[in-house]
């Protein structure tokens, strides 16, 4: 068997990996759908749908839908499902949180913003301006996929066969993310980590201790 050591190195190896070909694909993949979409892409039903697929995506709806089905479990009294759907909100919230204040602060264009931008990192501040609440600057890391992510995750270490539907819904968010090219590749992938590594935890906190003050905080019965 391998050791803890072992395996913590081996997924350092793989996500390094990972990351490094993302960002060596970047501009070949914009590239490509730049050049598949063609002009007047924006005026198009498939924009449209990306862009109501980003949103529908977006963390307030998919709160909204969480607590609705958290709402449902307390009231069948389903404590499996109540501490999964609990631990996918913590986890989106806390991954989303992260990659939004990493993200403030990276200044990474947008790809859409090109040719208007050169494709870069240029920290809080550029041209003399600062460059944190200017969303052509908050490419890196992708919020929407860590909110996504994060929840989908969840589901997938509770319920793998949900899970596997939980992944391909935030697979759509991320295929949007690029289609209209609010993402690149590399944002989209260290989110994904980022947002595996959160659920991870918040899913072994949830089976410690934070199931119990769940059920403490919704006055369900010891068990």
């Amino acid at each position: 068997m391998f050791s803890k050591p072992s395996i913590f190195l081996l997924l350092a190896v793989v996500v390094s990996a990972a990351v490094w070909c993302a960002f060596r694909i970047d501009a070949p993949v914009r590239e490509k759908i730049v050049a598949a979409q063609g002009q007047g892409w924006k005026k198009s039903a498939e924009y449209r749908f990306h862009s109501a697929v980003r949103k529908i995506g977006d963390w307030p709806p998919v709160m909204v839908a969480a607590a609705v089905a958290l709402g449902i479990a307390r009231w069948r009294r389903n404590r499996k499902w109540m501490r999964i759907l609990a631990a996918a909100m913590i986890a989106s919230t806390a991954a989303g949180i992260l990659a939004n204040a990493s993200r403030l602060t990276t200044g990474r264009t947008r790809p859409r913003e090109s040719p208007r931008m050169e494709q870069g990192f240029y920290g809080p501040w550029h041209d003399g301006k600062i460059t944190i609440g200017n969303s052509g600057f908050n490419s890196f890391p992708s919020g929407h996929t860590a909110t996504a992510f994060g929840f989908a995750v969840v589901i997938v270490l509770g319920a793998p066969a949900w899970g596997l539907l939980a992944i391909l819904g935030a697979g759509v968010v991320v295929w949007s993310s690029l289609a209209i090219g609010a993402h690149h590749p590399s944002d989209i992938v260290v989110s994904i980590f980022l947002a595996s590594g959160v659920a991870w935890l918040v899913w072994r906190w949830m089976n410690r201790s934070g199931g119990i003050l769940l059920d403490r905080a919704l006055r369900l019965p010891d068990v």
